[in-house]
């Protein structure tokens, strides 16, 4: 089995990399998705979030992510307690999914901050997924998010080069779907071409 993680710019296509590795027969989760349940109402991480931030981040008894994004992307220390109460959290649910795989099942980790939060070394391989930086600032325009907004998560974010010197694979995403899907074909090949050879090296010995 193999657990790799799927990294890249916010806006650079990582989630559309990991259906194209779900449809090829990957196990994904995505660090989101864990950090969303993790202060979903009803949970100890949402009482958590709502004590250190106030109610002003609630909305309709909610979360109000986009309100607790404008707070923590400007201010690096509220940012810090966010992810002290949200990691532990998510690095359980990641832990959780590595005791269920069996056999040589591959895992497709989604995770936007793997380099800074300097975990490429817990993972088999890493992918990063980059995008030019006016592809990625429309694509979160359309998204809805602001110009202020978009230059904040970006800059929170390390460089393209710093992910792809972290990197096993590399995808430039600069063309269309069909030339993305590709790549990543390819890299999928790669990672069960090493795969097959560990394995056939293990009952040799």
């Amino acid at each position: 089995m193999k657990v790799i993680a799927l990294t890249g710019g916010i806006g650079a296509g990582k989630s559309l990399v990991a259906n194209y590795l779900f449809s090829l027969g990957a196990e994904v989760i995505d660090a989101d998705q864990l950090a969303r349940q993790a202060i979903a109402q009803g949970s100890d991480g949402f009482d958590q979030v709502v004590q250190a931030f106030g109610d002003e981040i609630l909305k309709d008894g909610d979360i109000d992510r986009k309100a607790l994004g404008a707070i923590v992307f400007s201010n690096p220390e509220k940012r810090q307690k966010l992810e002290s109460i949200i990691h532990p959290i998510v690095q359980q649910g990641l832990a959780d999914a590595r005791a269920e795989l069996v056999d040589d099942q591959i895992l497709i980790y989604e995770i936007p901050l793997l380099v800074e939060t300097k975990a490429a070394s817990k993972f088999d391989a890493v992918i990063t997924v980059e995008a030019p930086l006016e592809v990625r600032i429309e694509r979160l325009k359309n998204r809805g998010l602001e110009i202020s907004e978009i230059e904040k998560r970006i800059a929170s974010q390390v460089t393209a080069e710093e992910r792809k010197a972290a990197a096993n694979y590399v995808i430039e995403n600069d063309g269309n779907e069909e030339e993305l899907l590709r790549k990543v074909e390819t890299i999928w090949t790669e990672i069960n071409a090493s795969r097959n050879w560990f394995a056939a090296q293990s009952s040799a010995v």
